[in-house]
């Protein structure tokens, strides 16, 4: 397609829209294929199932335990996904998933909404692309939790901030409705993950006045009407959960949640100051090979007012989250807008040599990372089928760094892009097709077929519940059994036995159990193993179905008999 017939096809509202195209067809393998996960996201939906069962949408529980750590907002958008799509009942992660794929279409949008107005439509729509695709945003889209919902919040808040910043610098009076985009992607933000999108948005307002030495363009973001639109977004759900929860919300979730991950690494999730600098090449893949050029924009080009904004954006937030002690891989993404549209200014104008080459190199290190993980996950969990998914994620992987850096080091930059991208998204798509044939991970499927066949499992109803298991207590098999699953010990599954319920019980509790149904007189037989590895804690896993043995069937006999 030559470059007029790109544009046309691009122009007004059909870049935005064409990346967040791009963006469904990236995310929707993940969403399809990849079995439920431990442990955030299971237990995302277990609560969101628990609400629609129990019909409270304010006490955000898991089982019986509080979930007092998040805003309710992902929690409801889930609950009318899956009314709309499916129900509670069914266990199906799917429909769970479906707001993380449109907070990641929103994110893609919103990113070349305000590329298009700051460098044009073509950059415009390529920011989004580049957003929409990368191995982040498109795996998150997968997962049913927070993050690609937070993203599209934050982005879309920054794009709008985005218009009326340079707005304000032209001379003209922003729009409203871009003002009600700012304030609303905010509350929104709020409501999804508390104080996380104000991290990125209050740094980046701070150091655009400070490097303008100029405070007046934020007087024009009509503060008497967004700070309490922000407030009706967050404000009626805030006062009911402080009432329902007598204040314990605020406590876990500010007291503890919160402060254990600026105070010391939470929960084991720490790392390194400069990690999240050395993932970028992975995490921004396909399009790593513009990550060189981006950076060198965004020094030399820094002059320039939106370039600028892209540099606020990205750096105070950055540092903010190199600097906390608790790492996870995804709490960057709310600043990956700003590399996405860094990267496309800097397609605006010929990319210099050094950037092309280093580029160059970092696209094809990333795609090598991605085929030794592939690689490693078949040789150690891997089954006949995910041979062929391994080896079209390797294929599309090398096609999409190796293939992209030739064409960057022939000077043809958009070209390097699109063939990474199109090459890339095939990638992640026969990568959730691999990791979906790796079944020593998917052990809580697997024993929920195990249950099934065995008549044992709860919806079908023929033997008593709720099913009872022992150390492996992961969210995914109380997700895929249902809320009143017994996480338990060796004389917690004995005594499930002798009630008459199926038990799972751990190799490494087989003994202690063994004794425990000597103790109770209980009686069972095993009736399936399954054997796995717990990613969740690195652990080889070998579960034993027990079924209650049932009593032997009388016989009445008839008088005179």
């Amino acid at each position: 397609m030559t470059r007029p017939n790109l544009d046309r096809h691009i122009a007004g509202w059909r870049g935005p829209l064409l990346a967040a195209l791009l963006t469904l067809i990236a995310g929707l393998p993940s969403l399809l294929l990849l079995p439920p996960l431990d442990r955030d996201e299971s237990r995302y939906a277990q609560a969101t199932s628990q609400m629609l069962e129990s019909g409270d949408y304010v006490d955000i529980r898991f089982q019986d335990e509080p979930r007092w750590k998040k805003p309710v907002g992902i929690y409801w958008m889930q609950a009318v996904a899956v009314s709309l799509t499916s129900d509670p009942e069914a266990r199906q992660i799917a429909p769970y998933r479906l707001p993380s794929l449109l907070g990641a279409m929103l994110a893609a949008f919103a990113c070349a909404w305000a590329g298009a107005a700051l460098f044009g439509q073509r950059a415009g729509f390529l920011a989004g692309a580049i957003l929409g695709t990368c191995f982040l945003l498109s795996s998150e889209a997968g997962i049913a939790k927070t993050d690609a919902m937070l993203c599209g919040a934050v982005t879309l808040s920054m794009a709008a901030l985005a218009r009326i910043y340079m707005a304000t610098r032209a001379g003209d009076l922003p729009k409203r409705h871009h003002k009600f985009l700012f304030w609303a992607g905010l509350g929104l933000s709020i409501l999804i993950k508390g104080p996380i999108g104000l991290i990125v948005v209050a740094p980046a307002m701070a150091m655009l006045s400070i490097w303008d030495r100029d405070v007046t363009w934020m007087r024009r973001l009509g503060w008497g009407w967004g700070l309490p639109l922000v407030a009706l977004i967050v404000g009626p759900w805030a006062i009911a959960i402080t009432i329902a929860t007598d204040g314990g919300f605020w406590r876990e979730a500010v007291g503890h949640d919160l402060g254990g991950k600026i105070t010391g690494a939470q929960e084991s999730h720490g790392g390194f100051p400069g990690m999240y600098v050395v993932l970028a090449p992975l995490l921004l893949f396909p399009a790593t090979l513009l990550l060189p050029a981006a950076l060198s924009t965004g020094w030399h080009r820094r002059a320039e007012p939106a370039v600028r904004f892209m540099v606020c954006w990205l750096v105070p937030a950055w540092l903010i989250f190199e600097i906390a002690p608790t790492k996870l891989w995804h709490y960057t993404l709310p600043t990956f807008g700003a590399i996405a549209l860094l990267m496309a200014a800097a397609l605006t104008r010929p990319i210099g040599t050094i950037s092309r080459r280093i580029g160059a190199g970092l696209g094809v290190w990333a795609a090598f990372l991605i085929c030794g993980v592939t690689v490693y996950g078949l040789t150690v969990y891997g089954t006949s089928t995910a041979q062929t998914w391994a080896a079209l994620t390797i294929l599309c992987a090398v096609a999409a760094g190796a293939g992209g850096a030739f064409v960057l080091i022939n000077r043809a930059a958009v070209s390097a892009l699109l063939v990474s991208i199109v090459f890339g998204v095939l990638a992640h798509a026969a990568l959730a097709g691999t990791l979906r044939q790796l079944r020593p991970l998917s052990v809580s499927p697997q024993l929920e077929k195990a249950l099934d066949k065995a008549g044992l499992a709860p919806d079908q109803g023929l033997t008593p519940g709720p099913v009872a298991i022992t150390t492996f207590h992961e969210p995914s098999f109380v997700f895929l059994t249902g809320r009143d699953t017994e996480l338990t010990d060796a004389a917690g599954a004995a005594k499930a036995l002798s009630e008459g319920r199926p038990a799972v019980v751990e190799a490494r509790d087989a003994e202690a159990f063994r004794v425990a149904m000597a103790d109770m007189g209980a009686v069972g037989r095993a009736v399936s193993t399954v054997r796995g590895h717990n990613y969740s804690t690195g652990d080889d896993v070998a579960l034993t179905i027990y079924a209650p043995q049932r009593p032997p069937a009388t016989t009445v006999l008839e008088p005179g008999r």
